[in-house]
């Protein structure tokens, strides 16, 4: 990174992601990428769940993946550095290991919770478009069974001419593609086109982001926070973007003990992508999005209601 605080590059954003890429592939199928919607910003990205050796997708196995990486979504990145350099000095675990019981219980309980997918849209955020988390959300909740208010999560990537792309992060997951890409782009909608001033639904999160902006590197965090701090020049270089992930039940996966084929099935998923892209069109249309960056994944599921309860079951907290 440069000395110069303000001229940091994509590269050094880059070096705050989590995790190995490549594992998201044994439990999500990339179906299409970057695919775009005459007269709109948007990129949609489509998965589906992957179909192993005897025909079956597995939920639990994606659900029990999630579960693994929960101290890199929930544990702010710096915290989670002295812990790692703790155990290294003592050789142990102790101190990770504790930080990630910490950010399991940090998650609710309750049947209709979002925050399964809000985690998806992390490792989909980190591990497919490279952009890190800048604003470790769940570590500001004071109650694990209350929702925090505010955007479902914040990244960053930057331009070349230093221009800083703050993504604002919604999920949504229904039983139908209508109401997940309705309710979406409905919440994500005044994070991306209100005036910045006082009231902006946003504004609490900048406020957040002055103080807590957290990409581990001391040198690099600050030189993030110059964005938010409203007497810097740098605070006008902002744009705002969405980030945001739709997920919901189809019918093309294997029911009922039946055996599927991965070819068969993103087939399906292809077919079906033309009608959730005029959906998500509409809705872009309806929130005024239509010249906003939007990178939306779209996640058909076997069953939403399934993915939430094994996403519970995997994070221990309702029994299997």
């Amino acid at each position: 990174m440069s000395d110069d605080l303000s001229n940091i590059t994509a590269t050094d954003l880059t070096a705050a992601l989590t995790g190995d890429p490549d594992s998201l592939d044994v439990h999500l199928q990339l179906i299409e990428r970057d695919v775009l919607i005459d007269g709109h910003l948007v990129k949609v990205h489509c998965h589906c769940l992957t179909v192993d050796g005897n025909g079956k997708v597995q939920p639990r196995r994606l659900a029990e993946f999630m579960r693994n990486a929960v101290a890199d979504y929930a544990i702010p990145r710096e915290k989670l550095a002295k812990a790692k350099e703790r155990d290294r000095q003592y050789n142990s675990t102790e101190a990770v290991g504790g930080l990630m019981e910490e950010a399991r219980r940090s998650f609710t309980d309750l049947a209709n919770t979002g925050e399964g997918g809000e985690m998806l849209l992390f490792l989909l955020a980190e591990r497919f478009l490279k952009l890190p988390q800048i604003l470790c959300k769940m570590d500001l909740k004071t109650d694990s069974r209350v929702h925090y208010h505010g955007a479902d999560g914040v990244y960053a990537g930057l331009t070349d001419d230093g221009i800083l792309k703050l993504y604002w992060g919604e999920s949504k997951i229904y039983a139908t593609a209508t109401d997940a890409i309705r309710e979406c782009l409905a919440s994500l909608s005044p994070f991306l086109i209100e005036a910045d001033h006082e009231g902006a639904d946003r504004e609490r999160d900048l406020i957040l982001l002055s103080d807590k902006a957290d990409l581990s590197d001391p040198k690099l965090t600050e030189a993030i926070k110059r964005y938010f701090d409203r007497n810097s020049v740098m605070s006008n270089r902002r744009r705002y973007c969405g980030v945001a992930l739709v997920g919901f039940d189809a019918a093309f996966y294997p029911r009922d003990g039946l055996k599927g084929a991965a070819d068969e099935i993103a087939a399906a998923a292809r077919t079906e992508l033309e009608n959730w892209k005029k959906r998500v069109g509409a809705r872009l249309i309806a929130e005024k999005l239509e010249q906003i960056e939007i990178e939306l994944f779209c996640l058909p599921l076997p069953s939403a209601d399934e993915f939430r309860e094994a996403f519970l079951t995997a994070m221990g907290l309702k029994n299997s």
